[in-house]
């Protein structure tokens, strides 16, 4: 691939591409690491976007810049992306200013407008459902969530709405632009961050007052990602400093940086940033949580090797006489041995498939248990617990044989 080809997807690679990403769906995101990645998704949204020269000021200056805007019609893009089906839920954010009346107060308030709850179909027929509650499932809502079309309806922040004594069901009166409207109260959110000092509204009822039809300030972001390394950071720092075959590679891994990347493919004017907070602490987690995962799974192997190890020596030296009566006859040693590690294998095959379908019962219970859902068992794992098998067997034969070998058919015919 030429460098000059790298800021967009090769098309040349499309059906490769495509073949990779059903591939790595069926395996990577099947089973614990998906759940777990799910689970740390309730600390919201791994990465923002914003329009490229607010990015920058805020950047260099510590603020934005409040008249450059993303465009509404691009969000539902981010859905047609390579990783998209990795992208959970994500929101569109309108950030504003309003003057706020209600109880004979006026005050200057902080208005959000967003899709609490979208759902919308997709070119490709996929119905979708996304929106802001998807991405602060910490919060402590009281009263209700508002709905798709509540462009009457507002949610107010538990600070706001405590200093000036409003409750669920008051009326308040917003005015902007020179354009003033009533809402009704219909939730108050406990957030514990700045947002308890902001009021929560439609996107389409936030665009009609501060008279910016179609636009928003930025996208808030969730997505299941691949820790970072080496190739990751490097790609970060600039994609263009990579050679094809690791561009290739990157690009069809999902690591942030790569759906960073891919998400200013298709929304114009953005620039996409992983929140290093989230991201990170992700990834931390993720891997030790993969590294304990494979301890496990060593140290279960180990004793299994051992338990096998103490059951087929206990066996051959029982049948010792059989065995000796087989060497006295002519039989080779490595023809013994071949039987003995046909009969373990056999053994070893129907209690692996006994234990297979009992560690599937025993995953559905934890999947049930932690994480609310049913595991899926990825079809590599029947591969992978074959191999596992296999070799353990082998391992814990390797002693049996060894007396096998050393066995003296004069000795143990006469009991000895």
């Amino acid at each position: 691939m030429a460098n000059d080809n790298k800021n967009s997807r090769p098309s040349e690679k499309q059906d490769a591409h495509d073949s990779f990403h059903s591939r790595v769906r069926g395996v990577a995101l099947y089973g614990y690491d998906e759940r777990y990645d799910r689970e740390l998704k309730v600390y919201g949204a791994n990465i923002t976007v914003r329009h490229k020269d607010a990015a920058l000021m805020s950047d260099l200056y510590g603020t934005g810049v409040n008249d450059k805007f993303l465009y509404e019609d691009d969000v539902l893009k981010l859905k047609s992306i390579f990783w998209g089906f990795n992208i959970l839920d994500f929101a569109p954010m309108l950030d504003g200013n309003a003057i706020m009346t209600t109880n004979g107060k006026t005050s200057e308030v902080s208005l959000v407008g967003t899709w609490t709850e979208k759902h919308a179909t997709l070119s490709t027929g996929e119905e979708l459902s996304t929106g802001l509650k998807g991405l602060r499932t910490w919060w402590d809502v009281q009263g209700e969530w508002l709905n798709e079309n509540d462009n009457a309806s507002v949610m107010l922040g538990k600070l706001l709405a405590s200093q000036n004594n409003i409750h669920v069901g008051d009326a308040i009166t917003l005015t902007a632009n020179g354009m003033s409207k009533n809402f009704i109260v219909k939730g108050i959110y406990n957030d514990g961050g700045n947002d308890d000092e902001k009021i929560l509204m439609t996107l389409a009822a936030v665009q009609e007052l501060m008279n910016l039809t179609g636009k928003v300030s930025s996208i808030e972001v969730s997505a299941l990602t691949t820790p970072d390394n080496d190739l990751a950071r490097k790609a970060a720092q600039d994609p263009r400093s990579l050679s094809p075959d690791e561009y290739e590679t990157w690009y069809c891994t999902a690591y942030v940086s790569a759906i960073c990347h891919q998400i200013q493919e298709v929304i114009r004017d953005g620039v996409a940033k992983a929140v290093r907070q989230v991201a990170e602490s992700e990834g931390t987690i993720l891997n030790k949580t993969t590294l304990l995962m494979i301890l496990i799974t060593i140290l279960s192997s180990i004793g299994s090797a051992l338990a096998i190890s103490n059951l087929i020596t206990a066996s051959v030296i029982e049948r010792s006489q059989e065995l000796g009566l087989l060497k006295a006859l002519g039989a080779y040693n490595w023809q013994i041995a071949l039987l003995v590690l046909l009969e373990v294998m056999l053994t070893g095959l129907a209690g692996g498939v006994a234990g297979y379908f009992l560690g599937i019962g025993f995953a559905q219970i934890i999947g049930q248990t932690v994480f609310g859902s049913y595991i899926e068992i990825a079809r590599m794992v029947i591969l992978i617990v074959a191999v596992i098998l296999f070799f353990v067997t082998l391992l814990g034969s390797v002693p049996a044989i060894r007396y096998l070998m050393a066995l003296k058919p004069t000795e143990v015919l006469h009991g000895k």
